[in-house]
């Protein structure tokens, strides 16, 4: 196999367009040493590496929360975000998104090829230094390779900087990358330290890095490995679930708990504002919220009764009973994840009906679903221009539901397994003595009934964190959920219960892998399209 870097294209680019804080030695540097010369250079490198594709704050395409705006947990109101589009199925090889997103990876997988391999040209006075932060660099293209893989499947792989010759090969096989990747993965992790770091928590420590190889070989239906890394992750004793769910998504823990296993904070974004408020949060009054993303009815639905059951399976109201009052005998997650009319924003009641109120669903700063998160908006920055939250790239719980759905898929549902789910509902404030999954009316559950709930259970407890596009892509049920109508609040008109209907949606087969755009087709003369595009 090849392993040199991506099409020369990007490779020249990785070169050319290193941002200016690279150059502060010599303004008038022309090659690479005058400007990568010392050990706040590979600092610089890797933190610009963060930020300019996974946590720059003001670039929404690329937001975490802002994915799920691609599911059907979710509508995204500006189609130029790439989700909306996406979503709905509007979408073809000359959609803007797929360049953008195609252009973004590459680009920056060339830099890091760039930078890895020139690493031992700064000097530092601990080279333990310099095999954290190169090690930090391999990693993150890795993670690059992973999200590239999962969206367009076969794509170019190279690890080491280009030739002109490169740009002409074609694509490699996604399971020849993930082959690999996935031990590469693992030794890259045996690198780096096993604590959080005191400063730039954003960057890969050991366990960090495990988790996100779970989270892939997870969706890649790895599941030996995606249980073997979630398992070391808890056997580390670095992360525990914090007592308030909802608590980690406002000022009052974000900043401050052992559930965070990647980190997007302030130092790995610039130190800038936050725009999670202006994102997620409603229009009030001279507020700055713009319901950039809404939930949908699909979302709301799935949230569990108090006992653990959905809410067509629960004997104590009707379905249409919840529809109608979401709060009704619920899954505290709701509450802390998500409001809605009637519910209180800075002690005001919600009224998505009333054509006075700025919360009113028709206008456009409003949410056509009637629904806003409430995670990640905090109303201390109701009236600031920016915020300072810290958020989850990937938190503790998802460690323990990746356990438990790997043991599932494998058909070996141990007692850890069925912990790590008790440990999450208990957490979440069920009704332990109906929702613990010990108890005997769990013992007849058949395989297909562990993964519609563990689906579920994971859908609730990661709403609004960017993974549930990913999940309905590997489930292969997209088709299915994404060939729904997108609802938003349900009441009772003349006696018949109407939701509000934002837009239609449509999924065909072939949108499992994302085209390459007619562009990328052109400049690199070696890929190929995905079927049907």
């Amino acid at each position: 196999m090849k392993r040199k870097t991506l099409f020369v294209f990007f490779a020249v680019l990785a070169f050319t367009s290193c941002e200016s804080f690279l150059d502060k030695t010599d303004p008038t540097a022309t090659s690479f040493d005058e400007f990568f010369n010392d050990e706040e250079d590979l600092r610089r490198v890797v933190y610009s590496s963060y930020l300019d594709v996974f946590t720059s704050p003001g670039e929404r395409p690329i937001l975490f929360y802002m994915e799920d705006g691609k599911s059907d947990n979710a509508y995204s109101r500006v189609e130029g975000d790439h989700h909306q589009r996406i979503a709905n199925g509007n979408i073809n090889s000359n959609t803007q998104a797929f360049l953008y997103y195609y252009e973004l990876q590459m680009k920056h997988m060339g830099r890091l090829n760039t930078f890895i391999a020139n690493a031992e040209i700064p000097y530092v006075e601990d080279e333990s230094v310099r095999i954290k932060y190169k090690s930090v660099l391999e990693a993150l293209r890795i993670w690059h390779y992973f999200k590239l893989t999962t969206r367009w499947g076969a794509v170019p792989f190279y690890l080491e900087p280009a030739t002109i010759e490169d740009a002409q090969q074609p694509p490699t096989p996604k399971e020849e990358i993930l082959n690999t990747i996935f031990p590469l993965a693992e030794e890259i992790a045996e690198r780096l330290p096993e604590e959080e770091y005191t400063s730039d928590k954003y960057m890969f420590n050991q366990y960090s890095l495990k988790a996100l190889i779970m989270r892939y070989a997870l969706y890649n239906g790895r599941y030996e490995l995606a249980a073997r890394m979630a398992k070391e992750v808890m056997e580390s004793g670095n992360y525990n679930l914090h007592p308030s769910y909802g608590d980690l998504f406002q000022y009052e823990a974000a900043s401050d708990n052992n559930e965070f296993v990647i980190h997007f904070d302030m130092a790995s974004h610039a130190n800038s504002a936050t725009n999670s408020f202006q994102h997620l949060g409603p229009h009030y009054r001279t507020g700055n919220g713009q319901s950039y993303l809404v939930p949908l009815k699909s979302l709301v639905d799935t949230y569990w009764t108090k006992q653990g059951r959905l809410i067509d399976e629960c004997p104590i109201h009707t379905k249409q009973a919840y529809e109608l009052d979401p709060t009704l005998n619920r899954d505290p997650r709701y509450s802390a994840s998500i409001m809605g009319h009637g519910d209180q924003f800075y002690g005001e009641t919600i009224d998505i009906y009333n054509e006075n109120n700025p919360m009113y669903y028709e206008n456009q700063r409003a949410s056509r679903s009637g629904y806003w998160f409430r995670k990640f908006v905090d109303e201390t920055d109701a009236f600031r221009g920016g915020g300072n939250m810290d958020f989850p790239l990937l938190r503790y719980a998802e460690v323990l539901l990746s356990y438990a759905e790997a043991k599932i898929m494998m058909e070996d549902f141990d007692d850890l397994a069925k912990q790590c789910i008790n440990d999450i509902r208990r957490r979440a404030g069920l009704d332990m003595t109906v929702a613990d999954v010990t108890l005997p009316e769990y013992d007849s559950y058949t395989q297909d009934q562990w993964i519609a709930l563990i689906r579920n259970e994971r859908r609730i407890e990661l709403a609004g964190e960017g993974v549930r596009y990913d999940d309905i892509i590997r489930w292969r049920i997209a088709e299915n959920v994404l060939n729904q109508p997108a609802l938003g609040h349900t009441r009772l008109i003349n006696g018949q219960p109407v939701s509000l209907k934002i837009e239609d949606r449509s999924f065909a087969p072939h949108n499992y892998l994302w085209p390459f755009h007619e562009n990328s087709l052109k400049v690199e003369p070696g890929l190929i399209q995905n079927p049907n595009y």
